[in-house]
C-alpha cells in the first residue's frame, strides 16, 4: 500500500469497526448505566492497546512529547471522551440504526473544522458527497 492510497484501507477498517462497536455496545448496553459501559469499554482499550503499543516495540517516553503535542493530545482525549459518553447515552435509549447515522454527521463536521482551523480546501465534488452524507443522515434519523 502506499501512503497516498493506504490511508483509505485503514479508514474502511475503521468504519468496520465503528460499525461493531454500535452493535456490540447496543447489546451489551442493556441493563448496565451507560456511563459504567463507557467505562468498561476504556479500561478494555486501555488494556489492549497498550499491550499492543509494547509488543510492536512502538513505546516511547511520553514525556519527550513537546507542550503543544501533550495540549492536543489531550483535548482530542476529552473531546473523545465526551463523545463516547454522549453515544452511549444515545444508545441506551434510541435504535443504533439512528444513532449511528447521526454520529457520523461527525464527517461533515470534520470537513467544516478542517476548512476553518487546518485551512484545508476540499474541491466541488468531495463538498458534494460531504452534502449528500448530511442529507443521508437527516434522512436516516427522522425516519417514520
Amino acid at each position: 500500500m502506499t501512503s497516498s492510497t493506504g490511508w483509505f484501507y485503514w479508514a474502511a477498517l475503521s468504519a468496520v469497526f465503528a460499525a461493531l462497536t454500535a452493535i456490540f455496545a447496543k447489546i451489551g448496553i442493556q441493563g448496565v448505566d451507560s456511563d459504567l459501559a463507557t467505562l468498561i469499554r476504556t479500561a478494555i482499550i486501555i488494556v489492549v492497546l497498550s499491550a499492543f503499543v509494547m509488543l510492536t516495540g512502538k513505546w516511547a517516553n511520553p514525556m519527550n512529547l513537546s507542550p503543544k503535542t501533550w495540549l492536543f493530545l489531550g483535548l482530542s482525549g476529552l473531546a473523545t471522551g465526551a463523545s463516547w459518553v454522549c453515544y452511549f447515552r444515545a444508545l441506551k435509549i434510541g435504535d443504533a440504526s439512528k444513532v449511528a447515522p447521526v454520529d457520523k454527521f461527525s464527517l461533515v463536521l470534520v470537513a467544516l473544522f478542517a476548512v476553518m482551523f487546518l485551512g484545508e480546501r476540499p474541491s466541488l465534488r468531495e463538498w458534494s458527497g460531504i452534502a449528500l452524507v448530511a442529507t443521508g443522515v437527516l434522512v436516516l434519523a427522522f425516519k417514520r
